[in-house]
């Protein structure tokens, strides 16, 4: 036969939105006809958003998701689709729908369903069981659903082997994280050997809450090399030709791919596929595959595009935030000018008597450059007021952290006012350093509804401020900013090493108790420091009850705190320091 030609579908849904996604999966679908595709795939719960959380216990909106996708199926005219839908036809499933010429040809469930980090599938669906191949004018192809193809008994290897399958197609909402991209990719190009098949791989791209998925849809040919990639961190339609006769050579060659003793339930069901018409195509221009971004670009590209897509998709018209002059709110500022333009940010400064003239100067500097709109409004007066009607319950006794948390306190009441008044999101500046270890006023600089920087270490805060100046060609981020001690600025010549380690090692400490799950025993053991080990995890255990009160912001580590870190508020266990 021909080649057979494939359209990855990369797309950003909105949790939800039913018909907003189905009218993406139709252009999708116009596109792919357009280019010639004999098969447009596109990710998983695409019609529903990913993840639906418990929309899904709404028997309304599951009727909506299977309606829309029996009308796209009735629009697949002369084309074969792949797409996710939530299905309930006795229990609910994460399906894969593949439509073919007009009609609903099958419907393939997700056996593996994740119930670790941040996803709970368990919760809401019920297993698959089987797998079938698709039978396309003698082209066949199996259909898998994200996790699955992560198994390397799964499904797709009783596709390519049971049933016989030249290409895998997985359709996934598959979140990043540092590092993840990489290993996916290695992940499929070993599938894709293993089982002598093309894989096709396409995945979700955008930011829902917490997630952002990062597209880098892929194919791989059957002997691993990469043939195709989409863009990481925006849409993109990925056309691949493939040759259908290179599978069979590849097996022919290599009798690994051909060894196979499967069970009797693990020999898929065969649907076959009603003839259609050779679609009318141009002969594909070979396209350079793109290159994968750096590891700070990806870092910086996630934050941008989370923080864009929570502001748009909640339907704010714009952001406010609180401009110090330091080194967080100045990445803050900059990562919301790029996601959402200059015109929709407002920074305010909000001096007292322990800020620093250069603070202020950097703070407008900083916002000159990006060509926000800023605002000073001092608060000293503000400050005094408060004091005065706390003094005679005071009386003598000296200023401490009360007197400082007040100054944040205020600040964050003010910005929240400016939020009521203006519409405007505000976004907090805290970094997963200060979170983790609970260096943050409740009610103060935890005020707001996203945090842009919840899951950035403090060093990462220095990388990316200065891979962004490099990018820019000039200082966004004023260079004081960058070599100036971390401060808050509550009392007079304060700085944050005054109460936390330095941050050289502080986050060392966090990333092996948060990210790695290292015992305090074991940190020690491998050679970090007992007294730094000691103090960054008994702040770490202390200060749940903040960070369960602050705002969603988006993950870009392994684990964050949010969705993947559910420890009890209220929890006395105390892990054995060891040499402490």
């Amino acid at each position: 036969m021909a080649g057979f030609r494939v359209m990855l579908c990369q797309l950003n849904p909105t949790v939800g939105d039913v018909d907003g996604n189905a009218a993406k999966v139709l252009a999708g679908l116009e596109a792919a006809r357009q280019a010639g595709a004999d098969l447009a795939v596109f990710p998983e719960m695409v019609l529903s958003g990913y993840p639906p959380e418990d929309l899904l216990i709404k028997p309304d909106f599951l009727a909506a998701c299977m309606e829309r996708a029996r009308t796209i199926a009735g629009r697949c005219r002369g084309i074969t689709a792949v797409y996710g839908c939530p299905w309930l036809e006795g229990d609910l499933q994460n399906a894969a729908v593949v439509a073919h010429d007009g009609a609903v040809a099958a419907v393939v469930a997700k056996r593996y369903l994740p119930n670790y980090g941040v996803f709970d599938e368990n919760r809401y669906f019920a297993a698959g069981r089987g797998s079938c191949v698709f039978d396309r004018d003698g082209f066949v192809f199996g259909v898998s659903v994200c996790e699955d193809i992560w198994y390397p008994g799964g499904p797709p290897a009783e596709q390519a082997h049971g049933g016989g399958a030249r290409l895998l197609v997985n359709i996934s909402a598959s979140p990043y994280h540092q590092g993840k991209g990489a290993a996916r990719e290695r992940m499929l190009s070993t599938r894709a050997t293993d089982n002598g098949a093309f894989v096709a791989y396409a995945n979700m791209v955008g930011g829902q809450d917490e997630l952002v998925f990062d597209g880098h849809s892929v194919v791989f040919g059957p002997d691993g090399t990469l043939l195709a990639r989409g863009r990481q961190f925006a849409e993109d339609m990925v056309v691949c030709d493939l040759d259908p006769g290179l599978p069979t050579r590849r097996r022919l060659l290599d009798p690994r791919c051909r060894k196979w003793e499967p069970a009797l339930e693990a020999c898929p069901r065969r649907v076959l596929l009603s003839a259609v018409g050779a679609p009318v195509r141009a002969a594909l221009a070979p396209a350079p595959v793109p290159p994968v971004l750096c590891d700070l670009e990806q870092v910086y590209r996630a934050l941008v595009l989370g923080t864009g897509d929570y502001v748009r998709k909640s339907g704010f018209p714009g952001v406010a935030i609180g401009l110090s002059g330091g080194i967080d709110s100045s990445l803050t500022a900059v990562i919301a000018a790029d996601a959402l333009g200059p015109e929709n940010v407002l920074g305010v400064a909000m001096p007292t008597r322990f800020s620093s003239d250069d603070s202020l100067e950097d703070a407008r500097a900083l916002a000159e450059a990006l060509g926000i709109e800023f605002h000073v409004v001092a608060i000293e007066e503000v400050f005094k007021s408060f004091l005065g009607a706390l003094s005679p319950l005071f009386g003598d006794r000296p200023f401490d952290v009360t007197e400082e948390n007040l100054q944040p306190r205020i600040r964050g009441t003010l910005l929240m006012a400016l939020s009521n008044k203006f519409g405007r999101l505000v976004l907090t500046t805290g970094n997963k350093s200060e979170v983790g270890v609970g260096y943050s006023t409740l009610y103060g600089d935890t005020a707001g509804g996203y945090a842009v920087i919840k899951d950035v270490p403090k060093t990462l805060v220095y990388a990316l401020s200065r891979w962004r100046n490099v990018q820019a060609g000039r200082d966004l981020i004023p260079a004081r900013v960058l070599v100036k001690p971390p401060t808050a600025e509550l009392r007079p010549n304060q700085k944050d090493s005054d109460s936390l380690p330095e941050y050289d090692a502080l986050d060392p400490v966090l990333a092996a108790y948060v990210e790695d799950g290292l015992s305090p025993s074991a940190m020690v053991a491998a050679g970090m420091d007992p007294a730094v080990v000691d103090r960054v995890t008994r702040l770490v255990d202390r200060n749940e009850y903040k960070r369960r009160q602050s705002p969603p912001g988006p993950k870009i580590t392994t684990r964050a705190f949010g969705k993947d870190w559910r420890l009890p508020i209220v929890n006395r266990y105390a892990p054995p320091r060891g040499g402490s």
